[in-house]
């Protein structure tokens, strides 16, 4: 990955472009492309507009604003990035994939949301999210997945072997339900999804939990001795809505499959040096 100061798409042009390289889903991204140039926020901050005269052939659009309650706090700092930052990605004029959420979604139904299901987002980041799906442009594929986790950055997975490290109890909601992701597996569908025509695609893992489920299997899993408290979101009282339903399935025969939650588990475990305790 190139240092901050340099213009690597001045110097190689004609590469895959990863924005937000320094995230969770964009390490993953530069992992399963090799020749990729990422570019992290230090880089390349997408509420600005693209600093590169040289365009990709492909860019990979990861930096986005993740916070949810952030964004229910401020959303024109959330819509800055998500929105404003996906149009000047699709400045760079070159196909784009925009990584959105099932947040879009307002969690009612109690069956898979499929592609044709209309978005009806409950909160600031989903809307932002949905409203970045059009700033992409036609020349997109909109990928829709789940409950992001990984290795490095902040998820729920690093800080429940955080907590669970440290404590011998956690509370956890229990009735929001949805599709843990490995950003690893959901990096490497990407290059399938490239070779399909632009749209819209949901990608998530398979199988389904809520997050108090799968607390319990990362601390199983990771060999740590931490007790589940399960409680509402209402307990919870944090500021932004969540669906309570948000597993997405794709009804398109093309659309990759993705292995299930807990095989994508087991291996971001092992990458972190989990065979007894992992380390967060």
């Amino acid at each position: 990955m190139e240092h901050a100061g340099t213009d690597p798409l001045r110097a190689r042009p004609g590469r895959v472009l990863v924005t937000g390289a320094g995230g969770q889903l964009g390490t993953a991204l530069v992992a399963a492309f090799p020749d990729a140039v990422g570019l992290t926020r230090a880089q390349w901050d997408v509420r600005e507009p693209p600093p590169l005269v040289e365009a990709p052939k492909l860019v990979l659009h990861a930096a986005a604003w993740t916070d949810v309650d952030g964004a229910e706090a401020d959303p024109q700092g959330a819509a800055a990035v998500n929105v404003g930052g996906t149009q000047h990605a699709a400045l760079l004029g070159a196909p784009l994939v925009y990584y959105s959420s099932d947040y879009v979604f307002d969690g009612h139904k109690r069956e898979p949301y499929v592609e044709s299901d209309g978005p009806n987002p409950l909160s600031a980041y989903g809307r932002t999210k949905l409203h970045g799906e059009a700033a992409a442009g036609e020349r997109s594929w909109i990928v829709r997945s789940s409950w992001l986790f990984g290795a490095t950055g902040k998820n729920f997975l690093r800080t429940m072997l955080s907590l669970g490290a440290e404590r011998d109890e956690v509370a956890v909601v229990d009735d929001q339900r949805g599709s843990p992701t490995y950003v690893g597996h959901l990096a490497e569908a990407t290059r399938a999804i490239v070779g399909l025509a632009f749209g819209t695609y949901h990608v998530a893992a398979e199988g389904d939990c809520t997050w108090a489920d799968f607390a319990e299997a990362i601390f199983e899993e990771a060999g740590l001795r931490c007790r589940v408290r399960r409680i509402s979101t209402e307990e919870l009282g944090r500021p932004a809505p969540r669906p309570a339903y948000s597993v997405v399935r794709s009804e398109l025969a093309e659309t990759p499959r993705l292995p299930h939650w807990r095989d994508g588990l087991t291996e971001c475990l092992r990458r972190l040096g989990a065979g007894g305790r992992a380390r967060a």
